[in-house]
């Protein structure tokens, strides 16, 4: 009995010395949640910049990609501490809602309107006229993928349906809520069209046969912003998402996410335009 019960004491000691071991460990870990936009993930502008980040600070960004929508939520409700999203309305009103305190530029790209090469509705021969475009789709009722998930690139698309006061219901419209690259695997394979922005068109191009039929209209610009989800609201790495923000304003890293893509694709897949 003696010596069961001098083995549970001992096994108890190692037991609690882990847990405070590893409770330590998780409060002193350099780290915070950014939430972002599945199209910064999906084009896998992330995965090129954030390495970099982490050798240089130590600090461990941990990624969640949603839809624009559901990030500026989880920036609400205190789950994540710095957001990189594109709506910028829907920003500036987070900002005014007090949510956060300051919002910034960081880098620009464009949507576009893809579909088949068939190109049924015929929007091709908008030139580049995305209202046009649409209302073709509209009255030849051919399918169109939303992403029906409230994100920047839905935002988008609901601006310009707006602009046409056109009611979109019907078996054609086809809402996902879904990221960018599922919705455009989808339009691929039921031969729709979708709005998508370039950079996520591009890193799957050699995946899907969509095509490019709108493009380069002023309509279509799609600009990101970084913000600090506001500290006295909700308990944020407050250290670590300035230093990621200075970060990633600075010259030297508007000039990295500026190369990126160029290799590859021949452009780059985003244009950096931060205001410090």
């Amino acid at each position: 009995m003696k010596k069961n019960l001098t083995k549970f004491f001992y096994f108890s000691v190692i037991f609690i010395f882990c847990l405070s071991f590893l409770s330590c460990t998780s409060v002193n870990e350099k780290s915070f949640i950014l939430a972002t936009t599945t199209s910064t993930q999906d084009s896998g502008l992330l995965d090129y910049i954030l390495p970099v980040f982490e050798k240089e600070t130590g600090i461990k960004v941990k990624v969640v990609a949603k839809g624009t929508g559901e990030a500026l939520e989880m920036g609400k409700r205190g789950d994540a501490d710095c957001l990189l999203v594109h709506a910028k309305s829907k920003e500036e009103q987070f900002v005014n809602d007090g949510y956060a305190l300051k919002r910034y530029d960081v880098m620009y790209n464009d949507f576009v309107i893809v579909g088949p090469k068939e190109d049924r509705a015929q929007i091709k021969s908008t030139g580049n006229d995305p209202l046009l475009a649409f209302k073709k789709i509209y009255e030849n009722k051919v399918a169109f993928i939303s992403r029906g998930d409230e994100s920047g690139t839905h935002t988008k698309e609901k601006e310009i349906w707006k602009k046409l006061n056109i009611n979109i219901k019907g078996e054609w419209y086809i809402s996902a809520g879904t990221g960018m690259g599922a919705v455009l695997k989808m339009a691929d394979e039921k031969k729709a069209y979708t709005l998508t922005d370039r950079a996520t068109y591009l890193s799957m191009k050699d995946k899907i046969s969509l095509v490019i039929l709108v493009e380069k209209n002023p309509i279509l610009y799609n600009q990101y912003g970084i913000m600090m989800v506001n500290p006295k609201k909700h308990k944020i790495k407050e250290k670590e998402v300035q230093t990621f923000i200075d970060w990633i304003l600075s010259d030297k890293t508007q000039k990295l996410i500026g190369e990126y893509g160029r290799d590859k694709y021949g452009q780059s897949l985003f244009i950096p335009n931060a205001k410090k």
